[in-house]
């Protein structure tokens, strides 16, 4: 059997499992994809926190439920800092990152309107776990891009050394687990 993490989130109670991202250390994997039950109640947890903003802005990923909900409670539109460029996003600002779970490298795009709809506009940037922090640095770099504000940075969960950073509203933290 897979070890586990057992984590409250939200007033909810998980055992993440533990996968190895390479022979020295393995992460406890937050998934939100399919757990209703976590992604409203984080959602709604991160609003309390959450100062006034306009728009919220998450990367193509795992964030994507969690910030569809935020919006929903809210009822302020959710923006996507997509991984690839589509025919429609026109001129779209772009910045490179590379992620501790996807090891490799990565740019994220806002297109031309979404760039238009947050202009001069604060945006809560949202993701579901914050590790290196390159992301972050990623999406810090299209808002500027795109001429908006950052209100907050929020994430569900801090793994490892991001959960010493205080420019982020998170519910919790996770360790790394070093071999």
């Amino acid at each position: 059997m897979r070890p586990t993490y057992k984590i409250n989130i939200a007033g909810v109670e998980r055992e993440l499992p533990l996968y190895a991202v390479s022979d020295k250390l393995d992460i406890a994997a937050f998934i939100l994809f399919g757990d209703v039950e976590v992604t409203v109640a984080s959602a709604k947890a991160l609003l309390e926190k959450a100062p006034e903003f306009d728009y919220i802005l998450t990367p193509e990923a795992k964030s994507i439920p969690l910030a569809y909900e935020m919006s929903r409670q809210c009822g302020k539109p959710y923006v996507v800092a997509r991984k690839g460029v589509k025919v429609y996003m026109g001129e779209p600002v772009k910045a490179t990152v590379h992620s501790i779970t996807t090891q490799k490298e990565q740019t994220l795009y806002l297109g031309e309107d979404e760039c238009r709809l947050v202009k001069g506009k604060k945006v809560l940037i949202v993701d579901d776990v914050v590790s290196t922090g390159e992301s972050l640095v990623a999406i810090r770099k299209l808002v500027e891009a795109a001429g908006a504000i950052e209100a907050a940075t929020c994430a569900v969960l801090a793994e490892g050394d991001a959960s010493k950073r205080n420019d982020i509203i998170t519910l919790g933290s996770i360790p790394l687990f070093f071999k």
